[in-house]
């Protein structure tokens, strides 16, 4: 084993926000934090061992790109998700959703419509409000097996005017992992209205047995030249305090947009750190992933057993991706304000409220287990006595 992932590691006073911003939302620090995306595990030894060997050399100025460096993302891609990107279509940026609201402003005008499917990561629909354009919701459905789908003719019916559609692929935080018959059917509505697709596809290395991500700009080369794909290894390997990400633009236009935006901005160069992360993490990462993997699919299997056992008023579904469980409280008896009230004065941790992700969140918490065995029992043990006491 290349990372003992049951170790637990004390982050309350490395700055970590995760551990430390919860009396911002919830009033106290005081709580087991099952919040925030971002793993409670080392990340990969190889990622360490290169960071540690830029630290050595005690000299921290402005960084530039070796040819290297995009190769391994065009390497990445290709071995994980079979999509063969050229390495000149790609873009550093310092993160997708800031890349996204760029996007937005490059490409958009005010008032403009821009479509998302709800519910959905927060920032998509405040991005959109912020830049002042005008949003479009398209609620999931959610099927009575639990799993969700798109609703293609309410999107059909909403979409002319829409100028933008920004994608959620894997989905968070429902968990789906959209097919390429799904996406296809997406993506032909999109092509025949003319809508451009941003692809949010930062959890795409997150999947776990029996399915497979499908980059949505690599079903079709129309398809590529109507989407820009935001990836990242930050979900991946947890560095997204380092601030990298990908911007992968198979189109000249749209690249030549978003490059003079980025040059207007002064945000093209990777930080010292950055840089060498992102090239360890795509050369040499790939077996601590595969074992982190089967690591976050077992806790998610004794994560849905625990509760079925456990607190049979909550409902829930195996997620096909990501590390957040989706669960349903609706069952409980208690309204959303009494379930996080409970959850935080009873059970002293912090799940995310389903409101937050829009329309059809209602009656939801998410459940962040990228963490030790250990912490996913605890915390399922604190939402038990929230909850059944």
């Amino acid at each position: 084993m290349i990372n003992n992932f049951d170790d637990v590691i004390d982050r309350s006073n490395n700055f970590a926000a995760k551990w430390s911003e919860m009396d911002k939302k919830y009033g106290t620090n005081d709580l087991l934090p099952m919040w925030i995306a971002d793993m409670d595990f080392k990340t990969a030894p190889c990622i360490i061992d290169a960071l540690r060997d830029r630290l050595e050399q005690g000299i921290y100025g402005y960084t530039t790109r070796p040819a290297s460096y995009n190769e391994s993302i065009a390497s990445w891609t290709d071995r994980r998700y079979g999509w063969k990107i050229n390495p000149k279509w790609l873009i550093f940026s310092p993160g997708v959703i800031p890349t996204i609201s760029i996007l937005i402003q490059e490409m958009t005008k005010e008032n403009d419509k821009i479509m998302i499917q709800e519910p959905v990561y927060s920032p998509f629909n405040s991005v959109v409000k912020q830049n002042k354009r005008d949003l479009v919701i398209s609620p999931l459905i959610k099927l009575e097996d639990g799993n969700y789908v798109m609703d293609y003719e309410d999107i059909e019916s909403k979409i002319k005017d829409v100028k933008v559609f920004i994608l959620c692929n894997p989905h968070n935080p429902v968990g789906r992992v959209w097919t390429k018959e799904e996406l296809k059917k997406l993506g032909d509505i999109c092509i025949r209205h003319n809508v451009l697709v941003i692809s949010d596809e930062i959890h795409s290395d997150i999947i776990f047995k029996n399915h497979k991500h499908i980059p949505f700009g690599s079903i079709s080369e129309e398809f590529e030249q109507n989407s820009i794909t935001c990836m990242a290894p930050t979900k991946t390997f947890n560095i997204a305090g380092l601030q990298t990400s990908q911007v992968i633009l198979p189109n000249e236009e749209h690249y030549q947009i978003l490059d003079n935006a980025f040059i207007r901005l002064d945000i093209r160069r990777n930080n010292a750190f950055s840089l060498v992360a992102t090239e360890a993490a795509y050369n040499h990462g790939e077996d601590w992933l595969n074992e982190y993997l089967k690591y976050i699919e077992e806790n998610m299997d004794f994560a849905i057993k625990y509760i079925n056992e456990n607190i049979p008023s909550l409902k829930v579904r195996k997620p096909e991706g990501t590390y957040l469980l989706w669960v349903d409280f609706s069952e409980t008896g208690l309204s959303d304000e009494e379930v996080a009230k409970a959850l935080v004065d009873k059970g002293k941790v912090a799940l995310n409220s389903g409101e937050s992700f829009g329309t059809g969140g209602k009656g939801y918490q998410r459940i962040n287990l990228a963490c030790p065995r250990a912490m996913v029992e605890d915390g399922l043990s604190r939402i038990k006595k929230a909850i059944m006491n």
